[in-house]
């Protein structure tokens, strides 16, 4: 399966301190909706803290693309509250 980095920027996929500062951005940005920020920012330093350590390339590049994933579902969800229009088909 390719990698879902591809649908950010290199420089913010391919480096992993700046997906961290990007995640904790987007934490504080839902934080600041749902009065819940420093859970969501202590949950995501914490999830990041956890895995620092990790040093096998495949587990990486698999933690990499769950950040990024998250990240690309929450400007989706975004995107949809604002221009009012549904991107994602998803039949529940």
């Amino acid at each position: 399966m390719p990698s879902l980095q591809t649908a950010l920027p290199p420089e913010l996929a391919n480096n992993a301190i700046r997906l961290y500062r990007e995640c904790l951005r987007r934490a504080k940005y839902i934080g600041s909706k749902n009065y819940n920020t420093e859970l969501l920012v202590t949950m995501v330093r914490e999830q990041f803290k956890t895995r620092m350590n990790e040093t096998d390339p495949e587990k990486i590049q698999k933690m990499k693309d769950d950040a990024a994933r998250g990240l690309i579902n929450h400007m989706l969800y975004e995107s949809e509250n604002l221009s009012g229009r549904k991107f994602s088909n998803s039949s529940a």
